[in-house]
Formats: C-alpha cells, sequence, structure tokens
C-alpha cells in the first residue's frame, strides 16, 4: 500500500478553506504554540571497548511546535507544524556519538542542524486525519523522544474516538527522520538499519471499566516483519492512598514478504505490577522472549517493553528477564516536583551471534525536580545514571550519566 495523498494537498484545502465566511475564527482561536528548550550533557564510558577516554556530548535543543484549531463547518481543516533545531556546546571525539549529536558527511559532528516538519488534518465528527510529519504513539510504533530532538515519521494517520470508550488509530509510515539526523530515510529495521517498506498499523483501546483497559493493535513493516500486540492494564484501589496497578503485555512478530531482515518468528511476553502507597511506588516486572529473532521494531522507535531502560532495552533473542523498581514522589513528605527512581534489571538465557547463554544486568538511577516558583518556575532537571554489564562478550560494557535541563515557554 502506498501514499496517494500528499501532505501539499491538504495544505491547499486547508488555506482555501480560509476563505470561507466565518471560517478563520475556530482556525485561529483554537491554535496555540509552544518552544520546548533541552540542555542535555552525556558522558559514556565504554569499559571494555579498548577506549581510554569516555564519550561526551553536550547539546542545546529548541523544539517549535504550532498547532491550529479547526475551520467551522462539517468538516474542519487544520494544520500542526513542528521545528527542531539542535546547537553543538561540546562534543568530544570525532567520529564517536551518543546519539545525542548530528554526524556530517565527513564524520564530525555539526556545529547546528535543524529540521521541520508540516501536517494537515482533516476533522469530522470525533474523528481526525492527519497526513504529513508525525509522531505515533503506539505498541507498536513508539518515536523516541530521549535526546536533544525528537523522532518524526511522514505518512498519515487516522484517529477516532466515535465509538464510546474506544480510541481507534491506523496509518502509514513512509519515511523516518531519526533523532541524530535531518535526513528523511526510508523505514529501517531498528537492529542493522536495513531499509524495509512503509509501515501500516491499525488498532485501538478499549475501557472496559473506569479501572480496566484492553488493547490490541497490528503492524506491519512491509516486507521485513509483521506484529500483533495485545495489552491489559488495570487499577485496583486496595486502601485509602494505596493503588495496585497492573500491566501486562504481549506480541507475536513475524517475517513479512521478502523477510529482508530473516529469521523472525517470535513471542514476547512482558508485565509488571506496581503498588503505590504514600507516595513510594514498589515493582516487579518480568519478561520472555521465545522463539526465532530479536524482537523486532522500527528504527527511531523505543519497544515498547517494561525493561526498556536508559542504556538497554533486553530485546536481544530468547531473553528472559525480571526488574525490581522503587520510585518515590517527595510532594508526600513537602517537596513538590521531586522524584527519585531506583531499577535493577537482569536478563539470561541470551542468544547471539556466538553466544547461547549470554546473561547482561543494568542498573538505573534517576532523579527529577520540577522548581515550583520563583524566575526559574517549570524549569526541569533531571540527572540519569546507569550501569550496564554481561557477560560472554555478549554487550559492551557503559557506565552512562545523563544531565538534562528542561523548559516550555508557552507562545499563545
Amino acid at each position: 500500500m502506498t501514499l496517494n495523498v500528499t501532505t501539499k494537498v491538504f495544505v491547499c484545502l486547508g488555506a482555501i478553506s480560509l476563505y470561507a465566511p466565518g471560517a478563520r475564527a475556530n482556525f485561529i482561536e483554537d491554535s496555540h504554540g509552544t518552544i520546548d528548550l533541552r540542555n542535555m550533557y552525556v558522558n559514556r564510558d565504554l569499559r571494555n571497548a579498548g577506549s581510554a577516554d569516555p564519550m561526551q556530548d553536550w547539546g542545546q535543543g529548541f523544539t517549535l511546535r504550532v498547532n491550529s484549531g479547526f475551520t467551522e463547518g462539517t468538516v474542519g481543516f487544520g494544520l500542526e507544524a513542528i521545528a527542531q533545531m539542535g546547537v553543538r556546546l561540546d562534543g568530544g571525539q570525532p567520529g564517536s556519538t551518543t546519539g545525542l549529536l548530528v554526524l556530517g558527511s565527513d564524520g564530525k559532528k555539526e556545529n547546528e542542524w535543524s529540521e521541520a516538519g508540516v501536517a494537515a488534518k482533516l476533522r469530522f465528527a470525533k474523528s481526525q486525519l492527519s497526513v504529513g510529519s508525525l509522531q505515533p504513539s503506539l505498541p507498536v510504533v513508539l518515536y523516541n523522544d530521549t535526546r536533544l530532538l525528537a523522532t518524526r515519521y511522514t505518512g498519515a494517520m487516522i484517529t477516532s474516538k466515535d465509538i464510546d470508550k474506544l480510541n481507534f488509530t491506523a496509518g502509514q509510515l513512509s519515511r523516518v527522520n531519526l533523532r541524530d539526523s535531518t535526513n528523511d530515510q526510508k523505514m529501517a529495521y531498528a537492529y542493522n538499519g536495513v531499509s524495509a517498506g512503509d509501515f501500516d498499523f491499525a488498532g485501538g483501546s478499549y475501557n472496559v471499566t473506569d479501572a480496566a483497559a484492553v488493547s490490541y493493535y497490528y503492524g506491519r513493516l512491509n516486507d521485513a516483519y509483521s506484529q500483533h500486540f495485545v495489552g491489559l492494564t488495570h487499577s485496583a484501589q486496595i486502601a485509602p492512598g494505596t493503588k495496585l496497578l497492573t500491566d501486562l503485555r504481549y506480541f507475536r512478530s513475524d517475517d513479512d514478504g521478502r523477510a529482508v531482515v530473516g529469521g523472525i518468528a517470535n513471542d514476547f511476553l512482558n508485565g509488571m505490577v506496581t503498588l503505590e502507597t504514600k507516595g513510594h511506588g514498589f515493582s516487579a516486572g518480568w519478561q520472555k522472549l521465545s522463539g526465532d529473532g530479536n524482537f523486532p521494531f522500527l528504527a527511531g522507535t523505543d519497544p515498547y517493553s517494561m525493561n526498556l531502560v536508559t542504556a538497554n532495552s533486553f530485546t536481544k533473542q530468547n531473553t528472559r528477564a525480571w526488574q525490581l523498581r522503587y520510585t518515590y514522589n517527595f510532594a508526600a513528605m513537602g517537596i513538590p516536583g521531586l522524584n527519585f527512581m531506583t531499577r535493577y534489571v537482569q536478563g539470561r538465557s541470551v542468544q547471539q551471534a556466538g553466544v547461547t547463554d549470554g546473561h547482561e544486568w543494568e542498573r538505573d538511577t534517576d532523579i527529577f525536580y520540577v522548581v515550583q516558583s520563583g524566575p526559574l518556575k517549570n524549569v526541569s532537571v533531571r540527572w540519569k545514571n546507569a550501569t550496564l554489564r554481561s557477560s560472554n562478550g555478549l554487550t559492551t560494557d557503559v557506565d552512562e550519566n545523563r544531565l538534562i535541563i528542561g523548559y516550555q515557554i508557552a507562545l499563545w
């Protein structure tokens, strides 16, 4: 399936509709714009890679988002625009990167880079069609926003809430602009970057009750892999101020068409149970990946897994893993805006080239604070620390620190 309706067509339709009597009001009045500022420093020490010096990158990111309202009428038209710019503040060694900065064709880190995208949108009742620049956040396609700039896709997507309690989404993506790139590229497989066809997706989430929801999504990277997802979330109030949260996820993935990435036929079950009480959060997670191949996902996205952590995702072939996690919201002791998280994940039985029973583990610590008042109100500061270790040469051992300062400016 190939997109045959372009962004330019919808931009023209939106522009034409502005000249209709009364059409401008909601288009302008319901619009809003923001600028997100993100300053980020990454220090990555590859402990067994033979490098004497850690990789260090430091940059400043700017993301402008402008969303219009819809023109009046049964069918409304609107626009969404995003413009992103990154500036290198420090870059360490040439040719090495933490994914924060863009490498030029000469292997050197760019001093600055920028890119932009526009999506035209059409609304009818409680449904919306968007064509152009997209950032879907679904189990089968979860865009990445963990560095200076976020991944963007080009395609078409429809969302609908016309059926009570059901959120439905379907679409197709044809190009990707990665977080550390300014070029649109063909859709590709995450592990080795092999290009494939368009990515088709569809599915939805249904609220069975106010406390429980079920979901199903399908995704297919043409000529690479197809994927089915089933999920269940539940929240139970077991005592005043105490909740038990359950999140279960299952994927079935197989080869598709020419199978350009080869050898995918696996089941991936993962889940987490969390007890929240008086600011504390105690979580236990588990996963089983069985069958042939790594768990497949798109280049530029994150795998929808409970064990997606700072430095690793624990999605290599046959990985069994468990996780213990603790969080604390200091608002419970009178310090709003301050949050703490620590977790430990251990994976085993991993299969890769030359490895039949690999082991790996990661320990993470996050501290996050949002200023509550004064001239720096709403400025956020986050420190992330990660330690990754493995056996049998399965994974490069990593010690990593990230410092992130963020602020959002509402333009109107």
